[in-house]
């Protein structure tokens, strides 16, 4: 990545000073694929050290066209208002194929990107599926080290694969559309076991009785999964373009917040997520190790050339490595 040549400690201490120059390049760092810059971004964070731990990180997901961008805004002037510092990352779809991405939700949100206590950065998934991009995690941290204690996490939506979310928030929100029965029964059964709020949106004008018929069947579909951990998830109407509603998911997110942080479940979260990052890293470095040892690469082409003769995967890299010894 071409730029400013900051030492990493002038790199930290710019991100620490929330300098949004220094905050976006180091967001631009981490979503590069060059393996310099994955150099300068592990420097980076070396310098850093551990993230805060004061956040709150909230997942927002749903079917497209359920309002995410639109929620996200309102929920994040709402906070923004009352003098919390918001981080947004809006994960915008883009193409397995050339990566391109449509990057809108910061024009979608604009009054929201003007607030000087909020930050909005797109970001593409690059085909990945899930809902979030590869370099999410590291972006969450970054917004962290800058003072944001609101992180806003907009999956793509996309449906089943979104349940990857919880990975890197503290609580999931799904939001839902006010259509009685097709819109409950489109929910996948991942999503539902992961949520930790649902809010049907879009409950206003001719559409406040449609959501509160809806709102009643998500409750009733909820009696069927059981949580372990004791929370009763909140079923809540909003309407994210009028601002109604707003108020009362606060509320709700806040009592969830208190609750989480209160039984320790959101330290086993983090935990648990930090666990999930390890083996993301892991499995990444080695390969990338790997490719760099010429033995390794070798048999490596080897069990490539075996599978594209027709030979099974793994059959094909445990003949050609296996035959070594």
């Amino acid at each position: 990545m071409n730029g400013p040549t900051w030492t990493p400690t002038e790199w930290a201490d710019g991100i620490r000073r929330a300098d949004r120059a220094f905050l976006g390049r180091a967001l631009s760092l981490v979503e590069s694929s060059l393996p310099e810059d994955h150099e300068r971004a592990a420097e980076l964070f070396s310098e850093l050290g551990q993230s805060p731990n004061a956040t709150f990180r909230l997942g927002i997901t749903g079917n497209p066209g359920a309002g995410k961008s639109t929620l996200t805004e309102a929920l994040g002037m709402h906070w923004a208002e009352n003098g919390t510092r918001v981080a947004v990352l809006a994960v915008d779809p883009s193409s397995s194929l050339h990566r391109g991405s449509i990057l809108g939700d910061k024009t979608r949100m604009e009054r929201l990107s003007r607030h000087p206590h909020a930050f909005i950065r797109p970001v593409a998934s690059g085909g990945q599926l899930g809902g979030v991009a590869a370099s999410t995690r590291a972006a969450i941290e970054l917004l962290e080290h800058a003072g944001y204690t609101k992180i806003l996490l907009e999956t793509v939506g996309v449906g089943q694969n979104e349940t990857d979310a919880a990975h890197y928030v503290d609580g999931l929100l799904l939001l839902a559309l006010p259509n009685a029965g097709d819109e409950v029964q489109g929910i996948k059964r991942g999503i539902m076991e992961r949520a930790d709020l649902i809010a049907v949106n879009k409950c206003d004008g001719s559409f406040v009785d449609a959501g509160r018929r809806t709102a009643t069947q998500l409750r009733e579909s909820l009696k069927w999964f059981h949580r372990e951990d004791g929370w009763n998830v909140p079923v809540m109407q909003v309407s994210a373009a009028t601002a109604t509603g707003i108020a009362e998911l606060d509320e709700a997110l806040e009592r969830y917040e208190r609750w989480v942080r209160g039984t320790g479940e959101f330290d086993a979260r983090r935990s648990a997520q930090r666990e999930h990052a390890w083996g993301e890293a892991w499995s990444t470095f080695l390969a990338q190790w790997a490719d760099q040892q010429p033995e390794i690469a070798r048999l490596r082409d080897q069990a490539r050339a075996a599978f594209a003769r027709g030979q099974n995967a793994e059959s094909a890299l445990r003949s050609a490595f296996h035959a070594k010894k």
